[in-house]
C-alpha cells in the first residue's frame, strides 16, 4: 500500500497505473497542497488551477523542468523574484520552447502560430485527415485485430502535424520510420537519430527554413519561414525551428494519447460504440469527457514571481506550482459523479486538459479534429470493437500499462480486436 504521505510522485512506479487515488488524497487536504519530497504545491482543485492559469504573476518558466529547473533560489529568499527568474531562465530545461516562454516573448512567439494555424489551413489539413485515416486503417484492417498505437495513432498523429508544418509528402515516410518505430524498436541500437529524436527534428525543420527563405516555393513550409512577429520584424530561424519542432512533438503525443484512450473506453463499452455509431453528433462530447477523464498532460508547473495567494494559500515568490489537469478535471466541486465516464455530461466542455490562460494549447482545434475524424472513419470501418483478453485480461480485470513519466498520461500500447467492415 503507498503511503500518500510520504511517496514521491516523481519516481515512484506505484503511481503511474492509476495517479487519481493519489490526487483525491491531495486534494481531501486541500486543494493546494504541498507535496512531495520536493515540496511543490500541488492544484488539484479546479477553480483554484484557473486562477494560476490566469495569474501574470506565476511565470511558466518552469513549466516542463518543475522542481528540477535548477533555479538557484527558492521560496523565503525574497518577496519578488522577478530579476532572479530572468538571470538563469537560459540555463532552465526547454528554455527555448513556448511552453516555457512568458510574455511579451511568448505573445512575439505566439503571433507566429497565428498565421500558420489558420482556418484556411486547418481545413487544408483535415480533408488530408480523411484521406490519412483510411490509408492507415487499410494497413491492418483485413487482420481483425491490432496494438492500436503502433498501427493507427502515432502514425496517424504524427502525419497529421507533418501535413500542417508543410513536411514534403515525399518525406513522410523519412519521419515515420524515425518517430513510429522508434518506440517499438525497429531501428534499434544503429538508427543515428535514436538517442534524441528531436535533435533531429531541430536540424530538419532548420534546413526546411533555412531552403525557404532562400528559395521561396509555394507551400505551407515557405508561409511558416516568411512569417513575421506582429511589429514586422523577421524571427530567427532557430525561433521558428524551436516553434516547429515544439509544435510536432507536442501535437504528436498528446493526440496519440486521445484517441488510445477514447479508443480503450470504446473497447471497454460495447455501449459506447453502439451509441456513437448510431448517432455520430455524439462524438464531439465523447472526446471531451475522454480529455476529461484521461488528460493527456498529468503535470506542468509555474513559478511564482511575487508573493501571492492561490485562494486562501499564501505563496512565497519562488515556490513552484505543480498542475496537475488530470486531477482538477476530476473535482468533484467542478464536475459531479467525476470517476465516471458520461459521455452527456453538460459541462465537459469546461475540462481543462488543454490549459488555460495566455498558455492555452493552440492545438486544441487540431487534436479535436483528429479524434473526431479517427472515430468516425474507425467506426465506419470496424464493428465489435474488444479488448484483447489476451493482452489486457479478461473484462472485469484489465490490465492496461502508461508510460512511466510524470508529464504525460497516456497508454505504452493498446491491443483491440474489431470485425473490418465492408
Amino acid at each position: 500500500m503507498t503511503n500518500f504521505e510520504t511517496v514521491d510522485f516523481f519516481t515512484d512506479e506505484s503511481l503511474v497505473p492509476d495517479p487519481y487515488p493519489y490526487f483525491d488524497h491531495l486534494r481531501s487536504k486541500c486543494p493546494v497542497a504541498h507535496a512531495t519530497p520536493y515540496n511543490v504545491l500541488a492544484i488539484t482543485g479546479y477553480d483554484e488551477a484557473l486562477a494560476v492559469y490566469k495569474d501574470p504573476a506565476f511565470s511558466s518558466c518552469v513549466s516542463v523542468a518543475g522542481p528540477f529547473s535548477g533555479m538557484p533560489f527558492g521560496p523565503g529568499d525574497t518577496d519578488d523574484v522577478t530579476d532572479l527568474i530572468e538571470q538563469h531562465r537560459g540555463s532552465v530545461p526547454m528554455a527555448e520552447h513556448i511552453t516555457s516562454q512568458d510574455p511579451p516573448v511568448h505573445t512575439r512567439t505566439r503571433s507566429l502560430l497565428n498565421k500558420l494555424i489558420t482556418p484556411k489551413r486547418l481545413k487544408e489539413n483535415e480533408d488530408f485527415m480523411w484521406r490519412l485515416a483510411d490509408q492507415q486503417l487499410d494497413t491492418f484492417l483485413d487482420k481483425g485485430s491490432c496494438e492500436f498505437l503502433t498501427s493507427y495513432a502515432k502514425p496517424f498523429s504524427l502525419l497529421v502535424i507533418a501535413d500542417l508544418l508543410g513536411v514534403p509528402l515525399e518525406d513522410h515516410e523519412e519521419f515515420k520510420s524515425v518517430f513510429a518505430l522508434e518506440t517499438v524498436g525497429e531501428l534499434g541500437a544503429e538508427a543515428p537519430t535514436s538517442h534524441n529524436p528531436l535533435e533531429w527534428l531541430n536540424e530538419k525543420f532548420y534546413a526546411y527554413i533555412e531552403d525557404r527563405r532562400r528559395t521561396p516555393r509555394q507551400d505551407v513550409l515557405t508561409e511558416l519561414a516568411q512569417a513575421k512577429h506582429e511589429d514586422g520584424s523577421t524571427p530567427e530561424i532557430e525561433d521558428v525551428m524551436n516553434l516547429s519542432t515544439f509544435l510536432f512533438a507536442a501535437g504528436t503525443e498528446t493526440t496519440t494519447k486521445l484517441v488510445s484512450s477514447a479508443m480503450r473506453f470504446i473497447g471497454d463499452n460495447p455501449g459506447s460504440e453502439r451509441l456513437l455509431r448510431d448517432d455520430r453528433s455524439k462524438i464531439p462530447a465523447f472526446l471531451e469527457e475522454t480529455l476529461r477523464l484521461e488528460s493527456p498532460v498529468k503535470s506542468h508547473f509555474r513559478m511564482a514571481r511575487t508573493t501571492t495567494k492561490i485562494g486562501e494559500v499564501e505563496v512565497p515568490a519562488g515556490t513552484t506550482v505543480m498542475l496537475l489537469p488530470g486531477a482538477c478535471n476530476r473535482d468533484e466541486r467542478k464536475f459531479p459523479e467525476s470517476n465516471s465516464f458520461r459521455s452527456d455530461r453538460p459541462n465537459v466542455r469546461e475540462q481543462i486538459a488543454f490549459i488555460r490562460g495566455v498558455h492555452s494549447c493552440p492545438g486544441a482545434p487540431l487534436a479535436r479534429a483528429e479524434g473526431r475524424i479517427s472515430l468516425n472513419r474507425i467506426l465506419d470501418r470496424m464493428s465489435d470493437i474488444t479488448i484483447s483478453a489476451e493482452h489486457h485480461g479478461p473484462a472485469d480485470n484489465r490490465n492496461y500499462a502508461y508510460e512511466p513519466t510524470f508529464i504525460m498520461r497516456g497508454l505504452s500500447e493498446l491491443h483491440i480486436t474489431f470485425a473490418p467492415v465492408g
